[in-house]
């Protein structure tokens, strides 16, 4: 097992999941602030979830003999349309998905990562399905009629 390698995935999703994670919560509060309830709850979870994963690397980092780090964020807009924020938050969960499934492949002999980076996948998956739901909704019923139903 190559524990260096594996601290240094872990750290890399551990730092790009929080910045994610504190984009999301911010997106929420901008949406529950428009009047989109439910939309701007579900991005405040999905912040709390994001940060439980957060939580699972550091503690596997540490337990790995690593040396947590805080790498800093990026500066990122926010996005103040829901559909807007929604599309571009697809773009990244695809590129995300692709990158966590390569990522996977080079863990293979640290089963106890592999399995964790596997875990939060499969999270990720089911996050990658429910906004590809949302924007064929969104084409199917129209923008109003889906932003509605977020309210």
């Amino acid at each position: 097992m190559n524990k260096q390698k594996s601290i240094e995935a872990l750290q890399f999703f551990a730092t790009n999941l929080t910045e994610g994670a504190l984009v999301h919560k911010l997106q929420g509060q901008i949406f529950k602030s428009q009047g989109f309830e439910k939309l701007g709850q579900k991005y405040i979870e999905h912040f709390n979830e994001e940060m439980e994963w957060v939580d699972k690397f550091n503690e596997r980092i540490i337990n790995l003999g690593g040396e947590v780090k805080f790498e800093g964020t990026k500066a990122r807009a926010l996005i103040t349309n829901p559909i807007d924020y929604l599309k571009e938050d697809l773009r990244i969960q695809e590129a995300g998905v692709d990158m966590l499934c390569k990522c996977c492949e080079g863990l293979i002999n640290d089963p106890t990562t592999y399995d964790m980076m596997k875990a939060y996948l499969a999270d990720e998956e089911e996050d990658l399905y429910w906004s590809q739901g949302a924007v064929e909704l969104i084409e199917c019923i129209g923008a109003q009629n889906w932003l509605i139903r977020q309210l």
